[in-house]
């Protein structure tokens, strides 16, 4: 049976802080969980709906693929949208307000960034996968110290494709993750440098980066940051034979900027002109929601230049295997010291990857995360816009937004005395700095706990007189 469009009883208000297609979303749900759609219901099509409501065609289509993503609706191709059989929930429709801390129903929620969205059931492919290594014999030697041929040459392709980074499978090196790559790169640095080793980051950055180098022996040099991430001029003040330079240009961690192309290439003639090495961590790089990502810092400056790169925000923090790309002859050190220590990757989990390469799970993950973070990306800039400037909008897992250093920490300290932990830029500083802002990351939350924590957030900002 097809709905009539004004059966569904939707209601959207301008002035409401929720985007548009966030209000239909939610107006469908409340009748679904209301039992006022049944399941196997169909839903009118968007073209319908959106003259009945009085809104753009896309807007409602942007509500339905929403609804598709969180397992609400089935998208029948040539049929339309069809309730889905979900078991009814006894959900509240009033203005949440903040838990007491003491009250059972208060529940910590973190905004904390880089913690990925993953589906809530494994996929087909994941199992099939799973049963692929399963039914393989147990490896009875040591692999290659630079990852299976296979699984290099799926990645090297996957980086063609989606990346536009032109490399083969001699050129990477398979890890667990980007920290171990930067590990592996300077170690193989550190082969042929002095008791000088410095190692330039940005500030505010990853300070996981920052503590590994100082662990491995290596001076860091803070760089800052602006809205186009790493200041590449400020490099001058760097000492005068820095071999390495750390950066994340796809969306700066954790402000949020994105390296311009201008830029990008002026890093690129400093590596070349300098003899330096950059680190390229392209961290949040599949996750763009207005433009194509930009072409690589690496494929600028491919003979100085490392790319690292991780499946930890696409299948899961718990996947813990990633790559890198290097010039042959760091791959040669790299390996000869991989095979010397016996740190050589897991047989199991790079032919799983290798399946889920292979079954093309690696980009349906990309897609179904990519509608999931575009949304709250939205959500986000809507309500906290008026609050001052936004960054990282349009890209990645999460926004900051720019504050005073002593307002972002009254903030959070009134966030967290309501359950919710949001971060400051001052958690990732590690030298003065006019950079201030509060972190919010909305990759791991559920729907209701995000928009939740997000009220609390507001509600903080607006007791601080911030505007």
């Amino acid at each position: 049976m097809t709905l009539p469009p004004n059966s569904l009883s939707i209601t959207v208000d301008r002035a409401d802080r929720r985007t548009l297609p966030v209000q239909v979303a939610d107006g469908i749900r409340t009748a679904i969980d209301r039992g006022e759609l049944a399941p196997g219901a169909r839903l009118p099509s968007t073209r319908a709906l959106s003259v009945e409501v009085g809104l753009a065609r896309a807007v409602v289509e942007k509500a339905y693929e929403q609804l598709v993503a969180e397992g609400w609706l089935d998208a029948r191709r040539g049929s339309g949208n069809y309730v889905r059989d979900v078991p009814h929930a006894v959900r509240s429709h009033r203005r949440l307000r903040p838990a007491r801390e003491d009250s059972p129903v208060a529940q910590r929620i973190s905004l904390r960034p880089g913690i990925p969205w993953t589906p809530p059931r494994a996929s087909e492919a994941w199992k099939r996968a799973w049963r692929d290594v399963g039914a393989s014999p147990p490896p009875g030697d040591y692999p290659d110290p630079a990852g299976l041929l296979d699984l290099r040459t799926r990645i090297a392709d996957l980086l063609g494709r989606a990346r536009g980074l032109h490399t083969t499978a001699d050129s990477i090196v398979v890890t667990t993750g980007s920290i171990h790559g930067l590990d592996l790169a300077l170690g193989a640095l550190s082969a042929h440098l002095g008791v000088e080793k410095v190692l330039a980051l940005e500030n505010p950055g990853y300070r996981s980066a920052a503590a590994l180098a100082e662990h491995r022996g290596w001076t860091v040099h803070d760089v800052p940051v602006d809205r186009g991430g790493l200041e590449v001029g400020e490099l001058k003040t760097a000492p005068p034979r820095t071999p390495a330079v750390y950066v994340t240009p796809s969306h700066q961690y954790p402000t949020g900027g994105l390296m311009p192309i201008a830029r990008r290439r002026a890093l690129a003639d400093w590596a070349r002109n300098t003899g330096s090495t950059i680190i390229e961590d392209d961290y949040d790089s599949e996750f763009r929601y207005g433009i194509a990502p930009l072409p690589t810092v690496t494929e600028l400056v491919p003979d100085n230049a490392v790319y690292l790169g991780t499946v930890s925000k696409t299948l899961g923090a718990g996947v813990r295997l990633g790559w890198m790309v290097a010039p042959p002859s760091m791959v040669e050190r790299i390996t000869e010291t991989r095979r010397a220590i016996g740190d050589h990757p897991s047989i199991p989990i790079q032919y799983a990857m290798s399946s889920l390469l292979r079954d093309g799970e690696w980009d349906r993950s990309v897609r179904a995360a990519r509608r999931i973070y575009r949304a709250r990306d939205r959500i986000v800039a809507a309500a906290l816009s008026r609050f001052g400037e936004l960054r990282g909008v349009g890209a990645g897992l999460h926004t900051v937004l720019m504050l005073d250093t002593d307002v972002a920490r009254d903030v959070a300290a009134d966030c967290a005395t309501n359950g919710v932990d949001v971060p400051t830029l001052e958690h990732s500083t590690r030298s003065p700095t006019t950079q201030g802002g509060v972190v919010v990351g909305y990759g791991s939350v559920s729907d209701d706990r995000f928009q939740r924590a997000l009220g609390v957030l507001v509600d903080a900002l607006e007791r601080k007189g911030v505007s």
